[in-house]
């Protein structure tokens, strides 16, 4: 196993998205404060929720529909459970875990050649065979990269964290390197902004922009906010273009530092992730701010 990054460097924190949507940032802080007040115990659905099963909503719905019990009994919204409690989901046992205050982040320099799930049939390396262990927590990915794909991957001990930044209506940027074989035409940079019909819906990117390269091989940066599958190689192969190598380099404001090398992660300290944090309820809190009225200045 490949160790962990003892070295910290920078992590650039970049102003919020400009086009950030709404989220459940507000409910998020009155479930924070009632907790704080609590002796021993959170309400059901953060804890859910911090279990990586899904948003604090979504948990809430689970609750509603009867699919949630408590030591036997079905849940109710907005019980409290502690640590003594049995809760499960369906036939998953979920554990309930004390505050642990602040979340862990940890970058990852995914290399090509790895999965990014616990198991695999075929039994191919998981990103997970080369992460720090933890006690009393586990590390949950924010989003994925294919098998053939490299660079940045963040994860968390945090559920609820992991469902913020992957929230399709939020739409964080997710920043990579892109290497064709060739270069691409104005016209063909215009097309990846504008916008191309793939099977799944209309896709674009934010920005491309050229980065150079040697010879035939031509670098490009591409700027996405959504994560679909295989996204950037479907929409340069709609061009008859083929990505020879694709790295991702940012998530929102956390880029891909150069001192961690392929195979091999960082932890953000606590003032970088109290960074990253506050940087993510920035850009909440202007995604759910109301709309100046037409005529009048913001």
């Amino acid at each position: 196993m490949k160790r962990s990054d003892n070295r910290r460097p920078h992590s650039k924190v970049e102003p919020p998205p400009r086009k950030p949507r709404p989220t459940t940032h507000a409910h998020r802080d009155k479930d924070s404060d009632d907790d704080a007040a609590g002796s021993g115990t959170q309400k059901l659905q953060k804890i859910l929720a911090q279990s990586g099963l899904g948003s604090r909503r979504g948990m809430e719905e689970w609750i509603t529909d009867g699919r949630v019990t408590v030591n036997g009994k079905p849940a109710t919204l907005g019980m409290r459970v502690g640590a003594g409690d049995q809760i499960k989901v369906g036939n998953r046992t979920i554990r309930a875990r004390p505050e642990s205050g602040l979340p862990r982040v940890l970058i990852y320099h995914k290399p090509e050649g790895e999965i990014t799930s616990r198991n695999d049939p075929r039994g191919r390396p998981s990103v997970f065979d080369h992460l720090p262990k933890i006690s009393g927590a586990r590390w949950i990915t924010v989003g994925r990269l294919d098998f053939n794909s490299c660079g940045l991957l963040l994860f968390t001990t945090s559920g609820e964290l992991a469902n913020r930044l992957m929230h399709p209506r939020f739409e964080i940027e997710r920043e990579y390197a892109v290497r064709i074989l060739g270069s691409l035409r104005e016209d063909q940079m215009e097309r990846l902004t504008a916008g191309i019909e793939l099977e799944d819906g209309l896709a674009h990117c934010e920005s491309v922009e050229a980065r150079g390269g040697e010879g035939s091989n031509q670098w490009y940066h591409v700027v996405l906010r959504e994560g679909r599958n295989r996204e950037i190689r479907r929409l340069f192969e709609s061009l008859g273009i083929t990505v020879s190598r694709l790295m991702r380099v940012r998530y929102g404001p956390v880029e891909l530092p150069a001192r961690v090398k392929r195979g091999h992660s960082y932890e953000l300290s606590a003032d970088e992730a109290r960074r990253f944090i506050k940087w993510l309820d920035a850009a909440q809190a202007v995604a759910e701010a109301p709309l100046a009225p037409k005529g009048r200045r913001a």
